[in-house]
């Protein structure tokens, strides 16, 4: 006897083209069989697709949780969001320093708190990327590999000279590092000498094991924000991409890939790839250092929204919104097969936290981030099947590449022996962006008003059915992914 039969469906596997018709078979958490005709007896639990397409659960590859709203507030609220959007594996980034959890120190005694905060909190399963910050941390990546499975790490190199949001000439106020230490170029170029020190002592574990880059330039921005701020013509996105220009993005991937060729680190991911030039910059690299596996990530907000989008300064984001011709070169190259994946970046920022309240379209005082991880399948679709994207392609951006990336090995496919995380997808169903449909906190959403084609109806986590038809059902069952998984 099966746990459950998910009974009519259309199954959308990458690598095939279209999808097929069947009937997949799921136990003990695990996909046993996916075939044209199963039984209703032969399960415990029937469940009728009625003829949706059937795509892997989501791997939103880059999410942040926790890091306005409190680690345990968060997870709760905006892993609920996750799952009403077809999301089954949350990625998310944690550092120490001011924002997360407010602390420094050692991994060794960060790490438990926040796992120990997480658990039972998450409607999906969910694990980790981890910021080096300090010196000692480089030491950690072992530790943190070996004890905790955690596999892929990251700089933010805007942070050399850059808060969150803005200009700050009190880095270590922000990253509370110790003294005598610095976040620079050095720095950087040890954390990948640490990287590449774990992937050769433990080469069965080196496929899954990377380091993402923030690729932008503090100095570059530092000296146009001044540019823009005194010339005064812009205001708004517009101002604030002037402000971080694309040619910053650039520069920081030449830096980057020129210091992961020197120590040897060879996974490399570009993360929230936005202009044509950082696009072009990344296409370079590859040419010259074809021994190194970059990837490259976009996110849906990127792929959809440009600097004069109605959402005004909610969509700040770092790096920012660019113009609608980089909005059309980062398709032509996802189209291209030029992009890995594309994620959400999510990072809810409520309302009342996220302009200034006396000034509230005024780019500067406002925070950087916002929410969107439960729209990144219908937007995806929508965006990308007038452009002539495959459901088997939105499988592999949104799905199969990135659990392949970060050691998620039973993840991000519908094929047997692989957890059973199934979104049902209705491609006819059309919708309005309404934040208040939202099971995110933030109250917003940069995508409101926008019209989508397809909705998730239903979401299974590891068999057990955790959304359906706009209700996030039951507790908290998302598990810890000690990884390689």
């Amino acid at each position: 006897m099966y746990d459950l039969i998910i009974k009519n469906v259309f199954v959308v596997q990458p690598g095939n083209e279209g999808s097929f018709h069947a009937d997949i078979a799921i136990s003990n958490g695990k996909i046993e069989a996916i075939t044209p005709f199963i039984p209703a007896d032969q399960a415990r639990q029937l469940y009728d697709g009625n003829g949706q397409l059937a795509f892997p659960g989501l791997v939103d590859a880059h999410m942040h949780t926790g890091i306005y709203n409190p680690l345990a507030e968060d997870a709760l609220t905006e892993s609920r969001a996750a799952a009403s959007g077809g999301v089954t594996s949350s990625l998310n980034y944690m550092r120490t320093g001011k924002y997360y959890l407010n602390k420094t120190g050692s991994y060794a005694n960060f790490y438990p708190e926040v796992l120990d905060i997480s658990s039972n909190r998450f409607y999906v399963d969910y694990t980790y990327h981890i910021a080096p910050i300090q010196y000692s941390h480089i030491e950690e990546i072992e530790l943190l590999l070996e004890k905790w499975g955690v596999t892929s790490f990251k700089i933010f190199m805007f942070y050399g000279n850059y808060g969150l949001h803005g200009n700050s000439a009190a880095q270590k106020d922000f990253l509370m590092t110790p003294e005598g230490e610095f976040y620079d170029y050095a720095h950087f170029e040890f954390i990948m000498r640490g990287v590449t020190r774990v992937m050769e002592k433990y080469p069965e574990k080196a496929d899954s094991i990377s380091l993402g880059l923030h690729c932008e330039t503090a100095e570059i921005m530092r000296a146009y924000t001044r540019l823009v701020q005194e010339e005064g013509k812009l205001t708004g996105l517009r101002a604030y991409s002037a402000a971080r220009p694309p040619h910053s993005e650039g520069l920081a991937i030449f830096i980057a890939s020129y210091l992961a060729n020197e120590t040897a680190c060879k996974n490399i991911n570009l993360l929230h790839l936005t202009s044509a030039k950082a696009v072009d910059a990344a296409m370079m690299m590859q040419h010259v250092f074809p021994h190194i596996n970059f990837k490259r990530e976009v996110t849906l907000a990127h792929l959809i929204l440009d600097y004069d989008c109605a959402c005004g300064v909610h969509a700040k984001v770092n790096p920012p919104i660019r113009c609608r011709g980089d909005v059309e070169y980062l398709w032509k190259h996802l189209l291209a097969g030029n992009i890995d994946w594309v994620c959400s970046d999510h990072a809810c920022c409520k309302a009342e936290i996220k302009t200034d309240l006396a000034d509230k379209k005024n780019v500067w005082l406002a925070k950087s981030g916002f929410g969107g991880t439960e729209l990144l399948l219908s937007g995806l679709y929508t965006e990308g099947i007038r452009r002539g994207l495959s459901v088997n392609r939105i499988a592999e951006l949104l799905s199969t590449n990135p659990a392949k990336r970060f050691g998620l090995h039973s993840k991000g496919q519908l094929s047997e022996k692989y957890d059973g995380d199934v979104v049902l997808f209705d491609p006819t169903q059309i919708f309005t962006v309404d934040s208040k449909d939202s099971e995110s906190t933030q109250g917003y959403s940069v995508f409101e008003g926008h019209t989508f084609q397809g909705k998730v109806t239903a979401t299974f986590l590891r068999g057990q059915l955790i959304f359906e038809n706009g209700k996030v059902l039951g507790e908290p069952k998302g598990n810890y992914l000690h990884r390689p998984y």
